[in-house]
């Protein structure tokens, strides 16, 4: 009897067991200036370092070796939506990393109020 105590225990504690999902989480991009910004520079920070980084179609990526506070810069054509996507070791966190805009620029690389700009995280 007691070993199948311990059996229905040790079950039920596997059971309950914390398992991260990798996937990817999505920086979206509010702008005033949609199809107007040719920079941003911004910083995303997180519970775990990302895996992968990789910018939407049209845009270009520039980094540094990847740690739990990242600086990103994207240059190409910016419009609202997702601007990059990051792979995290556990999508079920996602509402533990922010994305901060530094500053963003022109096409011809002219500094914007940032004023009416906004990221989001989501998985």
């Amino acid at each position: 009897m007691k070993r199948i105590t311990w059996i229905a225990i040790l079950g039920a504690a596997l059971a309950c067991s914390d398992n991260p999902t990798p996937g990817i989480l999505r920086v979206n991009l509010t702008t005033p200036n949609s199809g107007g910004d040719g920079a941003i520079l911004l910083t995303v920070t997180g519970p775990a370092v990302p895996l992968s980084a990789t910018p939407s179609a049209g845009l270009r990526l520039f980094s540094q070796s990847l740690s739990g506070t990242n600086r990103f810069a994207l240059t190409g054509t910016l419009g609202s939506g997702t601007i990059l996507s990051i792979e995290v070791p556990d999508v079920d966190k996602a509402s533990a990393y922010t994305a901060t805009i530094q500053q963003v620029a022109t096409p011809t690389y002219q500094l914007r109020a940032l004023t009416g700009y906004s990221l989001r995280v989501m998985p």
